[in-house]
């Protein structure tokens, strides 16, 4: 295929509360140098504050680390959660990160997912969206032109704000905004012309909305004079790979019990309510409802499929949702069998040398009678050539 297709993480980080947490963003930070040497080619470090499970604070620290310990791979912030923040330091900070890593910056921008964060500064739910669509507009302006912006609304003033730095990256590092199941992701991405991150692309009313989510996204880009790009749509999933299913079933009875119940009893983040009481419920319910991948690459490469054709015109992008139902070993073989069975497939590289292989096999029984033949006059001249000598 003529595509290529990027592959990453979405970092949150989910760790289970109580162990210790110096340890587990150790681990994160290694996860991603580990992703570097396999070849992916993005990971996206999130925003939280409460709930003691996703414990990155500030994803812009979090890449600033990684990018020390990196060599490729690109990092995003998955994502700032612009309510909580004016929109000029958003704006500041992902400029100085875009220079400190010579352009390897992503910026994703989303109103805030978890209620517990918000209320500790006195923002609702009720609040968070309008102000993402406030402040990415004003991020825009700021990061796409010279001029002065002035604003002011019940959380935020600027008079006459510029960034004083402008972008290393030329034009400029992808900007993106998240998506679930509802319309404001797409609007605002078509609005801006900016990508998408469909962060909920395997749950139900995620998968369903995925074609209309590009629709929406056309008919902005049309209304706004903008232009929206397929190559920055990127899609979440979640997937545990072995080399055998039975493999991949022992190795996520390490934390997935742990994830469910985050998000079925602590997160109050209705979008991702997941079924089960036990790990071979989960299981089942990950497998046949289409929610993630747990088995072999294939899987992988089957869920990837679905989603493609779901989408009604592909997708540049699929990141894996960075979840620790495995300890960290098979967390690794499993992004490891990824790269290795996966991306050939996605990414144009897989039927060039199997053709070759198969091109060789058909040959090779003439081309190995012809072999036999020049070690046989070979091994003649060499021994017509020790005649001559001793006569």
């Amino acid at each position: 295929m003529g595509h290529r297709m990027r592959f990453g993480i979405f970092l949150a980080p989910f760790h289970k509360p109580g162990i210790n947490p110096t340890l587990a963003l150790e681990q994160d930070l290694e996860l991603i140098q580990w992703l570097d040497r396999c070849g992916y080619d993005e990971a996206w470090c999130g925003e939280h504050h409460s709930a003691g499970s996703e414990i990155s604070a500030s994803p812009e620290i979090l890449m600033a680390v990684a990018s020390q310990r990196t060599r490729h791979i690109r990092l995003g912030t998955g994502v700032v959660s612009v309510s909580y923040h004016n929109p000029l330091w958003v704006a500041e900070r992902i400029v100085q990160l875009d220079h400190l890593t010579r352009g390897r910056v992503m910026l994703g921008v989303g109103p805030g997912s978890l209620p517990s964060d918000g209320i500790m500064i006195g923002i609702s739910q009720a609040q968070t969206r309008g102000l993402l669509e406030d402040g990415l507009g004003i991020i825009m302006k700021l990061l796409t032109s010279d001029e002065p912006v002035n604003f002011r609304n019940d959380r935020w003033e600027l008079n006459d704000a510029r960034l004083h730095l402008r972008p290393y990256s030329n034009p400029l590092f992808d900007i993106a905004v998240p998506a679930v199941a509802s319309p404001t992701g797409p609007k605002l991405a078509g609005m801006h012309g900016v990508g998408l991150l469909s962060i909920g692309a395997t749950t139900a009313a995620g998968f369903d909305a995925l074609a209309l989510h590009w629709d929406v996204m056309e008919e902005q880009a049309r209304h706004h004079k903008t232009r929206v790009d397929r190559n920055k749509w990127r899609l979440v999933g979640m997937v545990h790979c072995a080399e055998t299913m039975e493999q991949a079933y022992r190795d996520v009875e390490y934390g997935m019990e742990q994830w469910f119940d985050y998000f079925q009893a602590v997160a109050a983040f209705p979008q991702m309510a997941v079924p089960g009481s036990n790990v071979k419920e989960m299981i089942s319910f990950v497998n046949d409802s289409g929610f993630g991948a747990i088995g072999t690459p294939d899987m992988v490469n089957a869920q990837i499929e679905r989603l493609w054709n779901q989408s009604n015109g592909g997708f540049g992008a699929y990141l894996m949702l960075a979840h620790n139902w495995a300890n960290f070993d098979a967390t690794r073989k499993s992004y490891d069998l990824i790269a290795r069975h996966v991306f050939p497939r996605w990414q144009g590289q897989m039927q060039s040398t199997l053709d070759a292989a198969a091109r060789a096999r058909a040959a090779r029984p003439a081309l190995a009678e012809v072999h036999a033949k020049a070690v046989e006059a070979a091994t003649q001249r060499f021994a017509d050539e020790k005649a001559k000598r001793v006569a």
